[in-house]
């Protein structure tokens, strides 16, 4: 169900009312730990919507539905075992793309996400909340497309395509777009589990629509790219008029994450600026996203 439009415009996004409230702690009208309540509070409600458009029917935590959801699709019964891959799973990746790529090869790269198994356990798990709430980035993403009035919706560089899950629950026409066929079938097999329907794109065989979206995020998408520049072209051309990008434009020199190719995204500002993009908003306080608007 989506949000009566009043109490939407009416709503501050996270980010800026937490900004708020920490201006209180600095003028002495809230302590810290007034503060760090009301931001968990805060934190719950995107928590709880997040949730709730992930579980599946008789589970009873978030942790236990996605587990029991990725044990039921590579066919396992032990989900037990399914969570100790995920716990590795960030190794694991790791260990694929170091036996496997080059990193200066389009067709490397492509071959790693387009085979990789490792993936699935290492997203399904980071998107549990159990180690870290930055997929709550998505519903952060879904309210302030609500407060755009925005209802044509692509997720770039989908993975599992949780946010596009959450996006469908709320109403919007979702599209999920990926080089990988191998997370592109885990996600059309979570919308078909779910009834939802999606449109799932194979960036290997098929092109963006053209100007189809009015909003669209890519995750933590940009650092993964051999082109990213290129990549700024495509999604502009699948924007409508006047739509948004929502993503998260930086990356730290991590050993962990060798699939992190890209460190510098001053080229990504300058082709932004270049077809006329401008910013109209970033996350200043909890994940640094940014939001880009097309002429």
């Amino acid at each position: 169900m989506r949000l009566d439009q009043a109490q939407i415009s009416q709503a501050k996004l996270l980010p800026d009312a937490l900004k708020e409230l920490w201006q209180a702690v600095e003028e002495n009208r809230l302590t810290d730990d007034q503060f760090r309540d009301e931001q968990e509070k805060l934190l719950d409600e995107y928590r709880r919507t997040w949730a709730a458009a992930l579980m599946l029917r008789g589970h009873r935590s978030l942790k236990e539905s996605l587990l029991s959801e990725l044990a039921s699709y590579v066919g396992r019964d032990d989900v037990a075992e399914v969570e100790r891959r995920c716990l590795v799973g960030w190794r694991d990746v790791e260990d694929e793309w170091r036996q496997r790529v080059e990193s200066a090869s389009s067709e490397s790269v492509e071959r790693f996400y387009d085979r990789t198994e490792a993936y699935l356990y290492n997203l399904i798990w980071w998107h549990t909340l159990s180690e870290d709430n930055t997929p709550l980035a998505y519903v952060l993403a879904l309210r302030l497309a609500e407060q755009r009035g925005c209802s044509h919706y692509l997720d770039f560089g989908a993975d599992i395509s949780s946010g596009g899950i959450l996006f469908a629950r709320h109403g919007f026409d979702s599209a999920s777009a990926h080089i990988s066929s191998s997370l592109l079938r885990f996600s059309a097999w979570r919308f078909a589990q779910r009834a939802l329907n999606a449109r799932i794109i194979d960036l290997k065989h098929q092109s963006l629509p053209s100007k189809a979206f009015d909003f669209v995020t890519a995750m933590d998408v940009f650092e993964h790219l051999v082109d990213p520049v290129a990549t700024v072209d495509q999604i502009a051309e699948a924007l409508m008029p006047g739509g948004f990008l929502y993503g998260r434009f930086a990356c730290r020199e991590d050993d962990e994450r060798p699939q992190h190719i890209v460190h510098d995204f001053e080229p990504v500002f300058e082709r932004l600026r270049a077809l006329g993009f401008s910013q109209v908003w970033e996350d200043e306080w909890l994940w640094g996203h940014q939001v880009f608007q097309k002429p």
